[in-house]
């Protein structure tokens, strides 16, 4: 057997021990407990609960939502955080279920998904805000079929110099707009009865725009409200402790906010000191291009002891209306057939893989009690 050959092996052997402390043997269909909730028969036991600094025993055991109905948190296994399956940037004025063939897109994606299940993932985060083409009824119908559990969002999204904010953001209050996002919570989403798991907001690099700070207050309102956590686009570094700074103001767990796009920030004290401020800071767009840099990023971040602030994905897809066949898709496989390995010949051990795809994601995902009514 030659080197290049016995390399392979060892990778393989490093992903299947990774995977296996995380999936167990496949039962097809879907059961329901006593209380309700949606469980996957194929789920890992609940691991043991972190001690961090956002610990939250109040809220231990409340459901997540999914597109397909609510889960036990104990079952949404290795999760893939942050990806998308259908975006659509004509902007906030012109997008409409009419620019796409929903059949179309769920032909397409499809085998996508279907893939990252058979890799091992078990739950996705699709994070396509309203206004950038956000189907809830598409992203049911592509849960049911391929098998994953799917959390979709509320909330509106202010970077790109704010082309996908609707006009009545402007108009509105911090509290009106926060009104809207609880009731898809309570409600469901566009009489769909889906609800959304997490907040995704977005923001530009640099000192907040008024109306990028006023998406922050209304997510601050709606968390308090609702628990939901916050996942926020951000610019750079100097937005995201901007935001840190008005949600404490606000009075929300900076545990219950995810840096998303914390890669885009060049200076590692930004990633350092907003993890030791207890927020989430995702190191998203891994790809096959990436893969050095992001276990940098990784490396950096457990040499400091905030491995347990860290969260990891492709921000992969995506079906783009208006391009031929819906443009080139990118695969949610990287993590799994290339990141997960160099992570190995980093050092990183089984326990500190899981950490970053089953533990930290179902941590950040806990929705908070309701601390108070809007």
């Amino acid at each position: 057997m030659n080197d290049t050959m016995k390399a392979d092996r060892s990778r393989r052997a490093f992903v299947a021990g990774c995977l296996a402390a995380v999936v167990c043997p496949v039962v097809p269909g879907w059961a329901r407990n006593r209380a309700g909730v949606r469980r996957n028969p194929d789920a890992l036991p609940a691991a043991p609960q972190l001690q961090s600094q956002d610990q939250n025993t109040g809220g231990a055991g409340r459901p997540l939502e999914t597109v397909a109905g609510p889960i036990a948190l104990a079952d949404l296994g290795w999760t893939l955080m942050h990806e998308h399956v259908l975006v659509d940037f004509i902007g906030a004025s012109e997008v409409s279920p009419s620019r796409y063939d929903a059949d179309a897109v769920f032909k397409t994606v499809l085998p996508h998904l279907r893939q990252a299940r058979d890799l091992g993932c078990r739950t996705l985060v699709e994070c396509t805000p309203a206004y950038l083409a956000r189907d809830p009824r598409l992203l049911r119908r592509l849960a049911e079929a391929s098998g994953l559990h799917i959390v979709t969002n509320t909330g509106y999204y202010g970077a790109a110099k704010d082309k996908f904010v609707p006009p009545h953001a402007y108009s509105e209050t911090a509290e009106a707009l926060a009104a809207r996002w609880a009731r898809e919570w309570t409600d469901g989403i566009e009489g769909t009865g889906i609800k959304p798991g997490f907040m995704k907001i977005g923001v530009d690099e640099g000192t907040l725009s008024d109306i990028d700070a006023k998406l922050v207050r209304a997510a601050a309102l709606t968390h308090r409200a609702t628990g939901l956590p916050i996942a926020s686009h951000t610019g750079n570094g100097i937005a995201a402790f901007e935001q840190l700074d008005l949600l404490q103001a606000a009075q929300v767990p900076l545990g219950s906010f995810i840096w998303v796009h914390a890669q885009s920030e060049k200076d590692a004290a930004f990633h350092i000191g907003a993890a030791k401020r207890g927020a989430w800071v995702e190191f998203d767009g891994v790809s096959e291009a990436s893969v050095t840099r992001h276990v940098e990023l990784v490396s950096r971040m457990k040499t400091a002891g905030l491995l347990d602030r860290v969260l990891v994905s492709h921000d992969a897809g995506w079906y783009r209306p208006g391009e031929p066949g819906g443009g080139a898709f990118r695969p949610f496989d990287t993590v799994f057939t290339t990141f997960v390995p160099a992570l190995a010949a980093a050092g990183f051990s089984e326990g500190e893989v899981r950490q970053l795809f089953v533990e930290n994601p179902r941590r950040a995902l806990e929705a908070r009690p309701p601390s108070s009514p809007l």
